[in-house]
């Protein structure tokens, strides 16, 4: 349905009918009102009798890449940070000129949908309880020091161990263009290695610029906006170049992300004490004062895998196009994050991301 509704919105992109549009925002929402149901749910269920659950991120790696590591041909893994189902759809037609779309599919993210849980999640095979079990001197909880996807190489070297893999492989992390563009000019470098990671950070630097940079909140203030200024990024960037290197060398790609963004408009009441993360979809603490009708709340975090910083920690979650906010100062929190796009909660745009396979033509 998620994927429906994509193919509809950006079929609209191209009319300029915003009855229409407006008939498929309400539906978008409804949509999303009864994910968060089905989530409510399921997900506990999921993570407790995972035969019968769909693909999550800590079973992506074991599942759809490992399988396809060969030593006598690269494959290339290149997860773009915070990719939407939609706006792969709008680099797809780019990327056909040099690739055959081999496997269109999607996965769900765990939550939390943040870079620290879902990402260090896909790397390690492992959900969030169990990383911070295996290496308690890696894992990192909310309050820690210090940046918390730092070891995604370490989780990813063990887990090609624990599964008897002893393939060489890469692994960068792009966070700017002229890292971007040092990728590029090393690239034949990457060709001895059955596996290379290629973590891009763009989109993710976009979202999070359009909260602070008011040129950027204006070029990019809805989902058509989000998804035009994508395609223009990529178009000119060096993530462009390296797939054209990839399909010139013959090799394979896996593309995916770790967690979406949803746009968020409408402002719930959270109190928090100090310790209290700052995430807008998501909160972790003892202390937390919520309406439990407005948010999906798991009072025991080990049912849904994640540590607990204390014994009465727990996660609250916002859905939709919910975002949390503290009553003091609270008119200015709502007029400066409404309409800006966040990562860490329920809805179709966050946890149903793609997961594409790519043969050079």
């Amino acid at each position: 349905l998620y994927k429906e509704i994509v193919f509809w919105e950006m079929e609209l992109d191209k009319s300029n009918d915003e009855s229409m549009f407006d008939i498929l925002k309400m539906q978008k929402t409804e949509a999303n009102n009864q994910f968060t149901k089905f989530i409510a749910d399921n997900y506990v269920d999921w993570l407790q009798h995972p035969e019968g659950a769909p693909l999550l991120s800590h079973k992506v790696m074991e599942k759809y890449i490992l399988p396809d590591i060969k030593d006598e041909k690269p494959l290339f893994l290149i997860m773009i940070d915070n990719l939407r189902f939609d706006q792969w759809k709008v680099i797809r037609p780019i990327l056909e000129n040099y690739f055959r779309v081999e496997d269109e599919t999607s996965y769900y993210s765990i939550l939390p949908t943040a870079t620290h849980y879902s990402r260090n999640a896909f790397f390690a095979g492992l959900m969030p309880a169990m990383i911070e079990k295996m290496f308690p001197n890696l894992w990192k909880n909310e309050n820690d020091e210090g940046g918390k996807n730092m070891h995604e190489p370490d989780f990813l070297e063990n887990l090609l161990k624990r599964s008897s893999i002893s393939s060489k492989f890469s692994y960068n992390k792009i966070t700017n263009i002229r890292a971007g563009k040092k990728l590029v000019e090393q690239f034949s470098d990457l060709l001895k290695n059955p596996l290379n990671v290629i973590v891009y950070n763009f989109v993710d630097m976009l979202s999070h610029a359009r909260t602070e940079m008011e040129v950027i909140r204006e070029l990019a203030d809805n989902d058509s906006a989000y998804r035009s200024i994508t395609l223009s990024w990529f178009e000119h960037s060096p993530l462009l170049e390296i797939f054209k290197k990839i399909a010139e060398n013959k090799a394979r790609v896996v593309i995916t992300t770790d967690h979406g963004t949803v746009q968020v408009t409408s402002a719930i009441k959270v109190i928090g004490d100090k310790n209290t993360n700052t995430n807008l979809r998501y909160k972790t603490g003892k202390n937390l004062s919520y309406n439990p009708k407005e948010v999906f709340e798991v009072k025991k975090p080990e049912d849904i895998m994640l540590p607990k910083s204390n014994v009465s920690s727990s996660y609250i979650f916002a859905s939709g196009s919910d975002f949390f906010s503290y009553p003091n100062n609270y008119n200015y929190y709502v007029n400066y994050y409404k309409d800006t796009y966040q990562h860490g909660g329920v809805s179709l745009e966050e946890m149903i991301i793609p997961l594409i396979k790519l043969n050079p033509k």
